[in-house]
């Protein structure tokens, strides 16, 4: 089958679009950055002349409009992905957007509608997704290998933002749920599927502007199964995952270090008779990974709708969970 080139045009001028994009885009032949746009035009100016990117748009309207580039990869505060990706989608343009890919299921609806017009792809980019550690988790939960599936917990510390971070405001997306959530909800669907379940969350909201420091997320099934999540910004960086069965507990610690390069991963299974099996996967380098699975989807030309309802339902819960997060707060504030 044939690939067709990928031309893509850069919505923000960051780290992540660097080590997502750029770099593992110089691997592929028929793939290249073609154009950079950013809110401050120095700071696109001097991100393509560090990358050897031909062009610099005015702004994010000239890039979407040029019949040169065939996808767009956002990576905005969190607040604005909805309405570049509609665009973008508008315009012809496959879309790449940064996790999360939205913050509402409207949201989510206008960009499937827009890209369902044009006939056009669009992609969540979470750096984790199809890691063979999930592939192995799932088999252990459909061969019932250490009996049922009971709870599935997950600790997502990351690195205290700089002052002026969007993350510390709420108008743009903020916080640390809309930061971590995309990885626990993508795990836990990955290996159980999201069907069936309802969610609750709890945060004070008391960062600064009223952002969410810390939050407490769980996810319930009527068969009693539950996932639940803590997630803050802190001094140090935590990713671990617990998967509790009948018979075992499964740990992986260290999950999401992206920046770090090609990173080993181990499952480690503690059975109930004090047993200890480790289950070992070779290093992998997130956004190497991340940008082949993206580019295979975008230049294969086939629809993948389940791709597209698996997003679908991610944004349902996350947004489900934090509307309920901020209700209680109300309740509780009286």
């Amino acid at each position: 089958m044939q690939v067709m080139p990928l031309d893509i045009g850069l919505i923000g001028a960051t780290v992540v679009a660097e080590r997502a994009m750029v770099g593992p885009s110089a691997r592929y032949d028929d793939t290249a950055i073609r154009a950079v746009a950013a809110s401050d035009p120095d700071r696109a100016a001097s991100f393509a002349a560090r990358h050897s990117i031909p062009v610099v748009k005015r702004d994010y309207c000239a890039l979407i409009e040029d019949p040169r580039i065939n996808a767009v990869y956002i990576s905005l505060h969190n607040s604005a992905h909805h309405e570049w990706a509609t665009r973008a989608a508008q315009a012809g343009k496959h879309v790449i957007v940064e996790k999360p890919l939205c913050l509402d299921c409207n949201e989510f609806a206008a960009v499937e509608a827009s890209a369902s017009t044009t006939g056009v792809r669009f992609v969540e980019a979470v750096a984790t997704e199809g890691h063979e550690w999930q592939t192995a988790l799932r088999t252990l939960v459909t061969e019932c290998r250490y009996g049922a599936l009971q709870s599935m917990r997950s600790k997502i510390h990351f690195t205290m933002p700089p002052s002026d971070c969007y993350r510390f405001r709420p108008n743009l997306g903020g916080g640390i749920f809309f930061d971590a959530s995309s990885y626990w909800l993508q795990a836990v669907q990955a290996i159980c599927g999201l069907a069936g379940a309802t969610g609750t969350g709890h945060s004070n909201f008391a960062g600064p502007n009223g952002v969410d420091m810390s939050f407490h997320a769980r996810l319930a099934w009527p068969d009693g199964r539950e996932a639940v999540i803590d997630c803050c910004f802190d001094a140090h960086h935590i990713a671990e995952h617990e998967f509790v069965f009948e018979h075992a507990a499964v740990r992986l610690r260290h999950f999401l270090l992206p920046m770090a390069g090609p990173a080993p991963l181990n499952l480690v299974v503690h059975g109930k008779r004090l047993t200890r099996t480790v289950l070992r996967f070779a290093p992998v380098a997130y956004y190497d990974r991340q940008f082949g699975r993206i580019r295979q989807m975008l230049t294969s030309g086939a629809s993948d709708r389940d791709a597209e309802s698996a997003g679908a339902e991610r944004i349902r819960l996350m947004a489900a969970v934090y509307a309920d997060a901020r209700r209680r707060l109300r309740e509780e504030s009286g």
